[in-house]
């Protein structure tokens, strides 16, 4: 799997350098993802504009890179979906669970939000 990972200090962004997200490529994705949130990575913004293709298995690794993120009060972002991939994700009505902008610009800003609400509640709880 070929890709390209930048760490920043609210968030990673993974740019996915495939043309097909599919079987041979997710269990790589899948293991990175798992990876990158033991290492203390609270958000992650997934850059999918060279993804041409994706599939079911695509479709899952997606999904298990949203639940890890999440259970910590993270946010998981995909951005630059092509068609295709925008078409299968509703198709599967997962635009309702999956953080879909079209820009990593736009998940920047949504991982920086998400921190402030986050800080917010916590701030709420205290009192």
């Amino acid at each position: 799997m070929k890709y390209t990972l930048d760490n920043q200090e609210k968030y990673s962004l993974i740019k996915l350098h495939e043309e097909k997200l599919d079987s041979s490529v997710a269990p790589g994705l899948k293991s990175e993802l798992i990876t990158i949130h033991a290492k203390g990575v609270k958000n992650i913004i997934l850059d999918l504009a060279e993804v041409k293709y994706t599939d079911s298995s695509g479709l899952s690794a997606l999904l298990v890179g949203n639940r890890i993120v999440q259970e910590n009060g993270g946010i998981f972002i995909l951005s630059s979906l092509s068609d295709h991939t925008t078409k299968l994700i509703k198709i599967s009505q997962l635009d309702s669970v999956l953080n879909i902008l079209p820009t990593v610009e736009e998940g920047i800003d949504a991982v920086f939000m998400n921190e402030i609400e986050n800080e917010l509640k916590d701030g709420e709880d205290d009192n």
